[in-house]
């Protein structure tokens, strides 16, 4: 199955340019982190976003001692 997008070439420094249009509509600006994984045979591009060091959770993470931590596993630490 081949799947349909936009297609970019890749410059001479191994630079690709995002589209316009796919930033604006994952709200990716100028200067934020980016982070590139290689799944299966494919290389996934995504707005980078600190999770929970813990669970990897991004829903409710505060930073404690400069260290991103969800609300739940903050619960989870609580008890003994």
């Amino acid at each position: 199955m081949k799947a349909s997008g936009i297609v970019r070439n890749l410059d001479n420094l191994g630079r690709v340019v995002i589209p316009k249009e796919i930033r604006k509509v994952l709200g990716i600006n100028e200067g934020d982190p980016i982070e590139i994984t290689k799944v299966n045979n494919d290389i996934v591009l995504r707005k980078y976003s600190n999770g929970c060091i813990f669970c990897g959770s991004n829903k409710d993470v505060s930073e404690f001692n400069n260290v991103s931590v969800c609300s739940r596993c903050r619960e989870a630490l609580g008890q003994d």
